[in-house]
């Protein structure tokens, strides 16, 4: 059974909670010069990606720090935001500033943010956009992104990274039907137009203000790094079914 999330009534009675919001109006940047940062680069010695958080937002800001040296201080910036939204400080001040952010940077956030955080993005918005559709495409950006990462997991965890694709399978496949589980069947690997009708259902969501251009992103890195939907279309010989655009060859 999946445990109950807490209530915010219960989460500021909770001390935990307290904790990982002291010193926080030391972070909070009132009125950040958004043009400025874009173009400082932060400098903090070699990067390295944080896992986790720490209780002491101090630290942990200093750690996030630390993951965008070399980069703009912008991608800092949002990713600071993010955090104090999770932790609860000055909350509609906070996702008022986020909102803002993307609406003002988000082809820059788009271009330079990896997956990881544009994840984040996704689940913020999903959480706390005043738009309802926003939230709903935020949404859809992050469970292709957690779907994704989810399937990956298994391959590595089964030691499947390292498997080759089965010419004979693919050619049954062309031949017939073959069954998975629930009335679901295997995907037509070379001609198959599931995803390239999915991809015109999703369009319109695509173009849908910074929510979509996260969504589009997303989905456009999985078609290029080392995905299912990248190792398909690396087998795929249909161009009138191709769900990717040509740009991203």
């Amino acid at each position: 059974m999946v445990r109950r999330k807490k209530s915010r009534f219960e989460r500021f009675f909770s001390l935990n909670q307290h904790r990982k919001r002291w010193g926080a109006r030391r972070h909070i940047v009132a009125d950040p010069d958004l043009a400025a940062m874009r173009d400082r680069i932060i400098e903090a010695g070699e990067p390295v990606q944080t896992h986790g958080s720490e209780k002491s937002l101090d630290l942990h800001l200093a750690n996030l720090r630390r993951e965008f040296s070399g980069q703009a201080e912008l991608l800092f910036h949002h990713a600071s935001l993010i955090v104090l939204i999770r932790r609860e400080v000055r909350l509609a001040e906070n996702i008022a500033q986020f909102e803002g952010l993307w609406a003002q940077e988000a082809e820059f956030l788009c271009r330079h943010l990896n997956l990881r955080w544009l994840i984040s993005a996704a689940d913020t918005l999903a959480d706390h956009a005043r738009d309802p559709q926003a939230r709903s495409i935020a949404m859809m950006a992050s469970l292709l992104g957690n779907t994704v990462k989810i399937g990956e997991s298994d391959r590595y965890i089964h030691g499947a990274e390292a498997l080759t694709p089965l010419p004979e399978r693919i050619e049954a496949l062309q031949a017939g039907m073959v069954p998975l589980f629930d009335g679901l069947s295997v995907f037509k690997a070379g001609t198959d137009d599931m995803l390239r009708n999915m991809y015109w259902r999703l369009e319109p969501y695509f173009a849908t203000g910074p929510a979509g251009m996260i969504f589009k992103t997303i989905y456009d890195r999985m078609q290029i790094h080392d995905t299912a939907f990248a190792r398909l279309r690396a087998l795929h010989h249909r161009d009138r079914t191709s769900w990717w655009e040509s740009r991203e060859t």
